[in-house]
């Protein structure tokens, strides 16, 4: 299996080295995102395929010209998905489409099966009497709303942080969740749960929304459910993870760095197409782009993080090697379409003032919230308390394909990928030549 690994690195590095030889000034952000879903799938946190996705993005940043590129391995704590299934046995037969969360217990091989107990909502299950889903299955519901900043993701995923947790607590011997999204195809949504120390992991899935259309609709005529559940992933520590970083240096090697952020892995039912391929895809074009007419003043480096989907790993190791100063941060990881609004954490107003005049012309207001990066960069943004800018995207139909076997590279807009390389670098633009203080608000 080693010599295996070895020979495909061997394989990827070769032809993507080749590819941009032969068209450098091709569609770089397209490129990208192509070629990192055709050429290497789904890359789960942890993974031989997310090893080949590290290995790929060297090979590709040197290749496009960036410095310094290097690999940043790191352990983790990873999820080795196994055999999902799930069938309601009463009051009728049928097959439900599901997958398991991400640190899921572990059914035996034969699976298990229970009488099932409807909660319309988080909070219902959390006023459940102690011990009162002994032997049973809990089935959570709680369907996401649709909206275009994605701000109902945070308190509906609570169903799947949490829900699972908390079944477990009062004695629940399984959970199933309607899937955090906001479609409704027969597509369950994958995604990471906790337990924490001291509660007892149990099997936990999401179904698709028209499965839990049906438990929903079955649990209000009163009716009993019961529900056969086999879900044999593992949870297994100690897999081997890592970053990929790179640079675009500046012309003032003194001046501390603008961070561009991103996350390399992606969850296995899908290609990772528009989580979070697309946010790769951007960052570095946007980077290349920014330097057209000459480089700036300040170094322009991207973080591809590793494993992000499991807990933000890559994003805390990153903050725990790199001490040196840097100047601001950003990060892409909400799909590809349209940038609709700019967000700030910044001191300095009249910069922000230029920033928000430059993509002004391309439809982009301003928003009143403060920018916070995202999971892959808020670590060092924490740490070293930066500056922040925000791109945000239509997020109307990203929950339709979030976690699920539809997050592939035909769902992406060229033309709106297009116009988020080109915010980006005209963000970059004003920031990377900015020779001032870049410091976050107060």
């Amino acid at each position: 299996m080693r010599n295996h690994a070895r020979a495909l690195a061997l394989i990827a590095t070769l032809s993507v080295s080749t590819a941009y030889a032969q068209d450098p000034k091709g569609d770089v952000a397209w490129d990208l995102l192509a070629g990192l879903t055709s050429e290497v799938g789904p890359r789960m946190p942890g993974s031989e395929a997310e090893a080949r996705a590290r290995v790929w993005a060297e090979a590709r940043l040197k290749a496009l010209g960036f410095s310094k590129v290097a690999v940043e391995p790191f352990r983790i704590r990873g999820y080795v998905r196994g055999r999902d299934e799930a069938n309601l046995l009463a009051p009728i037969p049928f097959k439900l489409a599901i997958t398991a969360l991400g640190y899921s217990g572990t059914t035996p091989e034969k699976g298990i099966e229970g009488d099932v107990v409807y909660f319309p909502t988080l909070d219902a299950l959390k006023a459940a009497p102690a011990g009162s889903l002994s032997g049973k299955i809990a089935f959570i519901d709680h369907a996401m709303k649709r909206n275009q900043d994605g701000s109902g993701y945070g308190p509906y995923g609570q169903v799947r942080r949490a829900g699972p947790a908390i079944a477990s607590g009062k004695g629940a011997i399984g959970v199933v969740i309607r899937s955090i999204g906001t479609d409704s195809h027969r597509n369950p949504h994958t995604g990471g749960t906790t337990f924490p120390d001291g509660v007892k992991p149990i099997p936990a899935g999401a179904v698709s929304n028209p499965d839990a259309d049906l438990i929903a609709r079955i649990a209000r005529s009163g009716k009993a459910i019961r529900l056969s559940l086999t879900l044999t992933g593992k949870t297994t520590d100690n897999l081997p993870s890592g970053n990929v970083i790179g640079d675009l240096p500046g012309r003032d090697p003194s001046l501390p760095p603008i961070l561009l952020g991103c996350h390399l892995d992606s969850w296995d039912l899908g290609t990772g197409a528009i989580d979070d391929a697309a946010g790769c895809a951007i960052i570095t074009a946007a980077a290349l782009k920014a330097q057209e007419g000459g480089a700036p003043l300040r170094t322009i480096r991207v973080l591809w993080a590793g494993s992000e989907e499991l807990g933000g790993f890559g994003g805390k190791a990153y903050a725990e090697k790199h001490s040196e100063p840097h100047a601001l941060a950003m990060e892409s990881d909400f799909g590809a379409a349209r940038v609709w609004r700019v967000q700030f954490n910044m001191a300095d107003k009249a910069l922000s003032d230029r920033i928000a005049a430059a993509l002004s012309p391309m439809g982009i207001v301003r928003g009143s919230g403060k920018a916070d990066g995202g999971t892959d960069v808020e670590p060092v943004i924490e740490k070293q308390k930066l500056s922040v800018v925000d791109l945000n995207q239509d997020g109307t139909h990203y929950f339709d394909l979030h976690h699920t076997p539809d997050d592939t590279l035909d769902k992406v807009d060229p033309a709106e990928l297009a116009q988020n390389v080109a915010a980006w670098a005209e963000v970059l633009k004003v920031v990377a030549n900015e020779a001032g203080p870049i410091a976050a608000a107060p």
